[in-house]
């Protein structure tokens, strides 16, 4: 007995930064398009600092600064996002991707309402923010 055997298998060619090319599985994969605003990498990164010292891993805000390579006063601004009302918090880990232009809400525009320690007052300076980033829009 002759049996014919066919085996249909789709695939990608992946070119890599370098010019080689590789065999990749199924399609190709999709990149999300735009890149995620600073205001929330620096968010995550305030988070991520918070962990290193309250687990011990880091004894204070200063040596963080100096394995980070930036001053104590710009580690400072960036740790007092952690203070932001976890509402706020949310809305910036969930800000869209920026695909074309500058980020929408800027972090020098966040610091003055991470500042502030009553969460009301934030919550009303943080309103006024996305009114205003929103007249920004094109």
């Amino acid at each position: 007995m002759n049996a014919k055997l066919t085996v249909n298998k789709s695939f990608h060619v992946q070119v890599r930064r370098n010019g080689s090319k590789s065999l990749a599985n199924g399609k190709a994969s999709t990149k999300p398009l735009g890149r995620i605003p600073r205001i929330t990498r620096l968010l995550a990164l305030a988070h991520r600092c918070r962990d290193l010292v309250r687990d011990g891993v880091i004894i204070k805000q200063s040596e963080l600064a100096h394995y980070g390579q930036i001053s104590t006063t710009r580690m400072s601004q960036i740790m007092w996002l952690d203070n932001l009302a976890p509402d706020i918090q949310e809305q910036i880990l969930a800000l869209p991707r920026t695909v074309q232009g500058r980020d929408l809400i800027l972090e020098r525009e966040v610091r003055p309402i991470a500042k502030t320690l009553d969460w009301e007052q934030q919550r009303k300076m943080w309103a006024a923010l996305q009114k205003s980033s929103g007249d920004r829009q094109p």
